[in-house]
C-alpha cells in the first residue's frame, strides 16, 4: 500500500492540469459573468454529515465564488449512495445540458464499499472526465478519495487494510484519468492522513462523513484547486 501510496504522490507532483499538451483551462475574467458551478459525486456533495445545506463544502465553494463572481450560481446535483455509474446515468447529461463554467467532482467510497470493480471505476470516470471535456468549456476539479481506512466506520476493522488499498489504487486511477484530461485534481487523501488523526472532530457523528469542519476543511482545499485554475492566465 504504501508503494502504490508512493507512485499516486509522484504522478500528482507531475501536475494535473492540461492534459495533452492543451494549455490548461480557466475560469472567466470578468467578475460580472454569471459563473455557473455544477457540483457532481454522492453523499458528500449533497452534504450528509452537514448540520445544514450552507455547511457542505459545496455551498462554502459557491460562496467563495460569489465573492469573485457576484453572479455566480450553483447547481448541486449530488446524492447520497452514487456510485461512478449513477453520476454517468443520472448527473452527467444534466451537467452537461446546463453548460457550466466549473464542475467539480467527488466520486468512489460507494464505488469502494459496494464491491464495484476498479476497471468499470475507471470507465466510468473517464466517460464523466470526457464528456465534461469535450462538450463543455468547463474547469473541471476532481478531488481524491480521503483515506477511508482511517475513518472510525473502518478504523480497526480487518477490512480496514483491503479498503485502504483500493482506496490508492481508486485514487490513482482517478489522477492518471485527470492528467489525461487536464482536470485539476485536489488532493484529499494526504490531508486526511495527515489530519484526521490529530482532528477527530473533522469527522461527522456517523464515523464517516465529513462534519461541519470537515466541510470547511475540504472547500478550503478544493478552492485552492479552483484558485489555480484563476490564476493560471
Amino acid at each position: 500500500m504504501l508503494k502504490l501510496a508512493l507512485v499516486v504522490a509522484a504522478a500528482l507532483a507531475v501536475g494535473c492540469a492540461g492534459g495533452r499538451g492543451e494549455r490548461a483551462r480557466t475560469l472567466p475574467l470578468g467578475p460580472g459573468i454569471p459563473v455557473l458551478y455544477v457540483a457532481l459525486g454522492d453523499s458528500t456533495v449533497e452534504g450528509v454529515g452537514a448540520s445544514s445545506p450552507a455547511a457542505n463544502y459545496v455551498s462554502r465553494l459557491h460562496a467563495r465564488l460569489r465573492a469573485v463572481y457576484p453572479r455566480a450560481c450553483v447547481a448541486n446535483l449530488g446524492l447520497g449512495g452514487a456510485t461512478s455509474a449513477d453520476v454517468v446515468a443520472g448527473q452527467l447529461e444534466r451537467a452537461v445540458l446546463l453548460g457550466p463554467h466549473l464542475v467539480t467532482l467527488s466520486i468512489g467510497p460507494n464505488d469502494i464499499t459496494g464491491h464495484v470493480p476498479l476497471p468499470e471505476y475507471e470507465r466510468n470516470v473517464e466517460t464523466i472526465f470526457r464528456r465534461l471535456t469535450r462538450e463543455t468549456g468547463a474547469v473541471v476539479v476532481a478531488n481524491l478519495l480521503p483515506d477511508l481506512a482511517i475513518t472510525p466506520r473502518f478504523r480497526g476493522r480487518e477490512v480496514a487494510p483491503a479498503v485502504g488499498g483500493l482506496t490508492v489504487r481508486f485514487n490513482e486511477a482517478l489522477g492518471r484519468l485527470a492528467r489525461r484530461y487536464g482536470v485539476e485534481v485536489v488532493d484529499l487523501y494526504e490531508a486526511s492522513r495527515v489530519e484526521l488523526p490529530r482532528r477527530p472532530e473533522l469527522i461527522a457523528t456517523d464515523g464517516y462523513h465529513p462534519s461541519d469542519l470537515g466541510y470547511a476543511r475540504w472547500a478550503e482545499l478544493l478552492w485552492a484547486g479552483v484558485e489555480r485554475r484563476r490564476a493560471a492566465r
